[in-house]
This record gives structure tokens, sequence and C-alpha cells, in this order.
């Protein structure tokens, strides 16, 4: 169901992959008001700490800090982190909110883009890793960089 991003990637958050086992993504689009697309295409975004929730029936994302635009107008939002609503098809926020229901699971913000000319955020379905998940993720991420280390230098004697 997940959806691949075409555009350009505006921002990104590294940290959900450490701290999360992604199991599903989801495409949505973003309500901004004013010049907040603007400073989103100068690439000043930051969506780190972001989370997302469900309530009536709408998901919205909290502490996605967008900067205000300097050449701005009165149009500026005076809040960067405000609570913004995402898009989604009723369907999805329904599937969403019974999955993260259950014990462990959370609406990560993963990336926001721009796909024809309209800001989109990814949202991952993620599992909170455990500290020894983390451990594991990392000591296979340096076996593999080890590999390919060694591989290289085998590739630069054969020559």
């Amino acid at each position: 169901m997940g959806k691949k991003s075409d555009g350009k990637v505006l921002a990104q958050n590294k940290k959900a992959s450490h701290d999360y086992f992604i199991e599903d993504t989801y495409e949505a689009g973003m309500v901004l008001t004013g010049t907040e697309i603007k400073s989103l295409r100068n690439g000043r975004a930051n969506i780190g700490d972001a989370f997302a929730t469900i309530r009536n029936g709408e998901i919205h994302v909290h502490n996605m800090h967008i900067s205000p635009f300097e050449q701005g107008n009165r149009n500026n939002p005076l809040d960067p982190t405000r609570t913004r609503k995402l898009l989604l098809h009723k369907s999805q926020i329904n599937k969403l909110l019974g999955l993260s229901k259950q014990e462990g699971y959370s609406i990560v913000p993963l990336k926001i883009y721009v796909r024809n000319g309209y800001a989109k955020l990814l949202l991952g379905l993620g599992r909170g890793k455990k500290q020894y998940d983390k451990r594991e993720t990392a000591a296979k991420r340096d076996a593999q960089r080890d590999i390919q280390r060694a591989l290289r230098e085998k590739q630069k004697v054969a020559r």
C-alpha cells in the first residue's frame, strides 16, 4: 500500500528508522497556510521530533517545525510548530487508527517531499525498537560495512 516519493525530499526523519521498525507507509497531503510552502521548498523544515495523532476521524501532525519565510508578509503563521492537518482517505485513517491502537505502535512522519506541485508527508506505521534491537541493527550495519570494505580492498589488489 505504501507509495514511494517521486519528488525532491525537503526534510527527512533519520531518527525514525533507528527508533522504529517501519511496517507500512502512507502518503498524506498537508494543509499549509500562508507562505509555509515557500519555506518548505527552501528546505526550512524539521520533522525530527514530529508525531501524528488521530482525533475525531482526522489525522494531525504535531511538533513539525516549519520556519517562517523571510520575505513573508502578514500571512506568515505565528507558530512554526503548530498542529497541521493531514489529508488521507477515510479508509486509510480508519486502518491507521486500528493499527496504532495496538501496543507499541505509533504513526511516525518519515519525510516531506513535493509531488506534482503539492507538499506530501510520508507517514510510517512504526513499532518501537527495544535497546537490544537497536544494538543488533547497529551490529548488522557494521558487519555489512566491513564486508563491503573487504570486497573493495580485494578488488583493488586484483587490478
